[in-house]
C-alpha cells in the first residue's frame, strides 16, 4: 500500500508542539536500543521545552560490548505501515541540537527486508539550534544494493550508532524539504 500524498503539503513530519499526540503522519514515536539483539546500550525518549521549542530528546549510552553499538529513536511513515512518496522532495530536513556528536538518519524502503538493512545519511550536532538538510542522495545503502528510492519510504530513525559514547540529541522539527 502506497501513500501517495504526505499527509502535510509542507513536508513537515513533527514539530512536538502537542505532548505525547502523534506525529503529523499518525504515527508515534518509538525507543529502539541494541538490547534486542543482547547488546548492552540503554536509551531513554524524552520531551522537553529547550530554548522555547518543544522537543523529542534521545539520551542514553551506546556500548559496544555484547556485539551491540546502538540506540535510536524512529517513526514508521505510514499509519498502515504502507509505504511514503517523499519523491516530490529533495531530502530530509531537522532542526537539531546536542552534544557536538555525529548522529544519523537512517530510512528504510521496501527494498530493506532485514533489520541491518538502511539507508543513511549523517548530520552534526551542536549546543544550539540548527538546521540540517540531507539530500536523498547523501543517503548510503547500508548492507544492502540498491539505491535510496524515496517513493517507497517506510521508517525514519534518528540513531547514535557505531562507537561508544554518551548520546544526547534533541529534534524540534523534522520533515521532508
Amino acid at each position: 500500500m502506497t501513500n501517495p500524498v504526505l499527509a502535510v503539503a509542507s513536508g513537515l513530519i513533527d514539530n512536538f508542539h502537542q505532548d505525547q499526540a502523534p506525529s503529523r503522519l499518525g504515527t508515534r514515536w518509538r525507543l529502539a536500543t541494541d538490547q534486542v539483539m543482547g547488546g548492552l546500550s540503554e536509551a531513554q525518549m524524552t520531551r522537553a521545552l529547550i530554548d522555547g521549542r518543544p522537543a523529542l530528546c534521545l539520551t542514553g549510552t551506546v556500548s559496544l560490548e555484547n556485539n551491540g553499538g546502538f540506540v535510536q529513536i524512529n517513526l514508521d511513515l505510514s499509519p498502515e505501515q504502507g509505504l511514503l512518496d517523499a519523491s516530490a522532495f529533495a531530502g530530509v530536513r531537522l532542526i537539531v541540537r546536542g552534544d557536538g556528536a555525529d548522529y544519523n538518519v537512517h530510512l528504510k524502503t521496501s527494498a530493506t527486508r532485514l533489520p541491518w538493512q538502511s539507508y543513511r545519511s549523517a548530520f552534526q550536532t551542536g549546543p544550539i539550534w540548527q538546521e540540517a538538510r540531507l539530500p536523498f542522495s547523501s543517503f548510503e545503502p547500508h548492507r544492502l544494493v540498491p539505491r535510496l528510492d524515496p517513493s517507497r519510504l517506510k521508517r525514519l530513525g534518528i540513531v547514535a550508532i557505531g562507537q561508544a559514547m554518551r548520546a544526547e540529541v534533541c529534534i524540534a522539527e523534522i520533515g521532508f524539504y
